[in-house]
C-alpha cells in the first residue's frame, strides 16, 4: 500500500491499514513479461470503446427524437460543429463554475484527510480539464464517433492520471470532480436532441479519468493470447455496461426511498454516476487480475472512495450491496472458469469495503 507524503489523520490511516491484510496471499509484484503483446493492448482498447452508443432513456423517446427535426438538425454536420462551437464559448465559466461546486464538496477534505494543499493546483486542473474538453469537443464538431474518441484519448488521460495519483491518488478526486461538474453545467446547455448526442462523449471522458484502463491494457499487453486470464478480462469488460444496469437497477429497488448527495437513486443524473461507479469497480477488478495484486485498490480506489463517498452520501452499506449485486451478476454471465479467474480479488475487495471495517473505525 502507498505511503502518502502527506501525513493522514487517525481515521484514515486504520481504515488504510485495515486494507493492508488483503494484500498477504498475492503477489506485490504486477504481472511481467519479456515481450509485450501490443496486439492485446489494442485488442482491450477496442473491445471498451465498443460499447460507446448514442444512449437514450427509453425507447420511445429515442423515437420521437429520433424523427423530430431538431434532432435532424443537430445531429448535421453544421448542427454538431454549432453546438460544438457554442460549448467551447462556455467553457471557460463551465470551468468555473466547476470549480466552485467542487470547493464546495471537497475542500474540507484537505484537512481532514491530511492532503497537502500545494497538492491541489485550481489553476492546473482547470489548464488539464479544458485541454481535454477541447480534444472532445472538436471531436464532436469532427463527427468523431465515441468509439474512436476512446481510443484517442485514452493516452491524454492516461497520462493525466498518472500526473494526478503520483503523489497522493486522493488528489484525482478533484480532478474527476472538477470534469464531472464541467459536463454537467456544458450539458445544461443544450437541447435534448444535443444532450442524447453529446451525453456520450462526457461518458468515454469520464470513464478514461475515473477508471485505470490504460494500465490495465498495458497489463494485459504482457499476456500470450489465450490466456485464461485475458480471456476472462475480455469476456467481462464487453458486459460492464449492461452489468452495471442491471446492478443500479436492482439497488433501486431494494432502497427506492434512498438518497445521496446529488438526490434520489432513480434520478439521470445520480443513475449516470451509479453506473459509472460499478463499471469503475469492474475495471480495477480486471486490473488487479491481469497485475495479479490488489495493489490498485488499495493505492487509489479505496482511499479516494474512503474520501468522496461520505462527501457525496454514499453510504458503506450502499457500496457493499452494490459489490454483492455485482458477483451475482458476474456469475450470470461468466462461466466458472472465467469467475474463478476473478474470484479472490473479488472476495478481496468485498472484504476491503465490509461494513465491520468502517464499524470498527466509528468506534
Amino acid at each position: 500500500m502507498i505511503n502518502f507524503s502527506p501525513p493522514t489523520s487517525a481515521s484514515s490511516q486504520s481504515l488504510v491499514a485495515k486494507s493492508f491484510r488483503f494484500d498477504s496471499n498475492h503477489s506485490s509484484n504486477a504481472f511481467t513479461s519479456s515481450k509485450p503483446r501490443a496486439s492485446n493492448l489494442h485488442s482491450l482498447a477496442a473491445l471498451w470503446a465498443r460499447k460507446y452508443v448514442v444512449s437514450l432513456k427509453s425507447r420511445d423517446e429515442a423515437e420521437k427524437l429520433r424523427h423530430s427535426r431538431s434532432l435532424v438538425d443537430v445531429s448535421s454536420r453544421e448542427g454538431r460543429i454549432n453546438t460544438a462551437k457554442n460549448l467551447m464559448q462556455s467553457l471557460s465559466l463551465a470551468s468555473a463554475q466547476a470549480w466552485s461546486k467542487t470547493e464546495v464538496l471537497l475542500a474540507g477534505e484537505i484537512q481532514r484527510h491530511g492532503i497537502n494543499p500545494q497538492l491541489i493546483d485550481p489553476w492546473q486542473i482547470a489548464a488539464d480539464s479544458h485541454q481535454l474538453f477541447q480534444k472532445c469537443l472538436d471531436a464532436y464538431g469532427d463527427r468523431i464517433t465515441p468509439r474512436r474518441l476512446s481510443v484517442m484519448v485514452g493516452e491524454d488521460f492516461g497520462r493525466i492520471r498518472q500526473k494526478y495519483t503520483a503523489s497522493d491518488p486522493r488528489t484525482l478526486g478533484f480532478v474527476s470532480m472538477q470534469f464531472h461538474y464541467t459536463g454537467v453545467v456544458l450539458l445544461e446547455q443544450l437541447s435534448p436532441g444535443e444532450q442524447a448526442l453529446f451525453a456520450p462523449y462526457l461518458k468515454v471522458m469520464d470513464d478514461h479519468l475515473y477508471m485505470p484502463l490504460k494500465a490495465a491494457y498495458e497489463a494485459a499487453a504482457n499476456y500470450e493470447m489465450g490466456s485464461p486470464v485475458l480471456i476472462a478480462v475480455q469476456k467481462l469488460l464487453p458486459v460492464s455496461t449492461r452489468l452495471a444496469h442491471a446492478v443500479c437497477n436492482q439497488v433501486c429497488r431494494l432502497r427506492p426511498s434512498y438518497a445521496s448527495y446529488s438526490g434520489n437513486l432513480s434520478s439521470p443524473t445520480v443513475q449516470v454516476s451509479s453506473i459509472r461507479d460499478v463499471e469503475m469497480f469492474q475495471v480495477y477488478l480486471c486490473l488487479c487480475v491481469l497485475e495479479n495484486s490488489i495493489r490498485s485498490v488499495q493505492r487509489e480506489l479505496f482511499p479516494l472512495c474512503v474520501m468522496l463517498y461520505p462527501r457525496l452520501g454514499v453510504s458503506w452499506e450502499l457500496v457493499q450491496e452494490m459489490l454483492r449485486i455485482m458477483g451475482w451478476e458476474m456469475h450470470e454471465r461468466l462461466s466458472p472458469e472465467q469467475l474463478a479467474v476473478f474470484y479472490p480479488y473479488l472476495k478481496a475487495l468485498t472484504e476491503m469495503f465490509s461494513l465491520e471495517i468502517f464499524q470498527e473505525n466509528a468506534k
